[in-house]
């Protein structure tokens, strides 16, 4: 085991087991991807500077590291949103009652990739959207798929691009992601930061998170960025 930053063995034995405890289940087997269509309804590849989507679905190590890879990305940072300040840390979220769901924030340009582009990547090969409170092997609340949108605009076009792919039948089972706007993103513990670009040979990350990658990589060649994007002033925590 390695940590890069300098802290006390007790501080370190404690962030090694935190790690080791998060998201620790090994799936039977990898899930499979389902490439979607573009959503017919989009905002526009316009403005300046950066936008923010908040996305849900499942552990927060394996959503973080596919956006980290997605050209446009300018950061994907693992969270807790839809419960309050007080109690958006990983012991109690685990617990399942408090409201949150482990969620990334991605932020992103939109003049290279547009919202609706990461929601097709989200429903594709980020998670399962048809799964409810639940993601593989970890079950729960905390684990749903949920799209927090950040304002009017992103609310449509998530609810008309659900609607567009349920019509169509592009999975077997309905859409379980729910819209929860209003919902505010608090930042997850440093350990657990980057965790798939430091623990490749983890095994939930070989089974569950690193299929996801090459899906990303196999299906959106056009979108896929070889170098990961870091999260800043994050802990480097690796568990062998």
């Amino acid at each position: 085991m390695s940590i890069l930053r300098n802290r006390s063995s007790i501080a370190l034995a404690a962030l090694l087991a935190l790690a080791a405890t998060a998201c620790n289940r090994i799936a039977p087997a990898a899930e499979s991807a389902v490439l979607v269509p573009p959503p017919a309804v989009d905002e526009p590849a316009a403005g300046s500077g950066a936008e923010t989507a908040v996305l849900a679905g499942g552990c927060f190590w394996g959503v973080q590291g596919v956006f980290q890879h997605v050209k446009g990305v300018k950061s994907a940072i693992s969270g807790y949103t839809g419960g309050s300040a007080g109690d958006a840390h990983y012991e109690d979220v685990g617990s399942g009652t408090t409201g949150h769901a482990e969620s990334v924030q991605v932020a992103f340009d939109p003049k290279v990739v547009s919202y609706g582009e990461i929601l097709r990547i989200y429903f594709s090969v980020a998670h399962d959207p048809t799964e409810k409170n639940r993601q593989g092997p970890d079950v729960g609340t905390q684990y749903r798929s949920a799209i927090f949108p950040r304002d009017a605009a992103q609310q449509k076009v998530a609810q008309e691009y659900i609607a567009q792919l349920n019509a169509a039948n592009v999975f077997a089972r309905p859409i379980a992601t729910t819209i929860e706007p209003g919902k505010t993103f608090y930042r997850a513990e440093d350990y657990h930061q980057d965790f798939l670009v430091h623990n490749p040979t983890y095994g939930y990350i070989v089974y569950n998170d690193l299929p996801k990658v090459e899906n990303l990589k196999r299906l959106f060649a056009d979108r896929y960025a070889s170098e990961p994007v870091l999260t800043p002033s994050s802990v480097a925590v690796s568990v062998r």
